[in-house]
């Protein structure tokens, strides 16, 4: 068994779009549309099968996406080294996103950093 996707909900479709595909290599389908109940989504598929969908409606809610919330804490990108890590940390810290955490090794081993991405969403960063 696998998990074939993970969902999100955001305010801004193109704008989490162009986040995954343009800093995260992830290639976007042409997007889905429902007319009769304005929900849109896209499938963001990555290197090694993993997908992403993104989702929007209008009848959203939005509430404070507090760090240690229960329910799903982030997202990880594995980018294959120490120094992917670290560029792409500087690369996102350029582009105005707050770098929650590292670049560092944690405790349990993992070399990583932890980003706050589009819409307070947390992404870790790993080799």
């Amino acid at each position: 068994m696998k998990i074939e996707h993970i969902a999100m909900y955001v305010n801004d479709l193109e704008k989490a779009r162009d986040f995954f595909t343009g800093y995260f290599n992830g290639r976007a389908n042409a997007g889905y549309h429902n007319k009769t109940t304005d929900f849109r989504s896209y499938f963001i598929s990555f290197d090694g099968g993993a997908r992403l969908e993104i989702m929007n409606k209008p009848e959203m809610s939005d509430p404070k996406k507090l760090p240690t919330r229960t329910g799903y804490a982030h997202i990880a990108f594995s980018v294959g080294s120490k120094e992917a890590v670290d560029e792409l940390t500087e690369k996102l810290r350029h582009a105005g996103f707050s770098v929650a955490s590292g670049p560092r090794t944690t405790g349990d081993g993992y070399y990583e950093s932890c980003i706050v991405a589009f819409e307070d969403n947390q992404i870790e960063i790993t080799v």
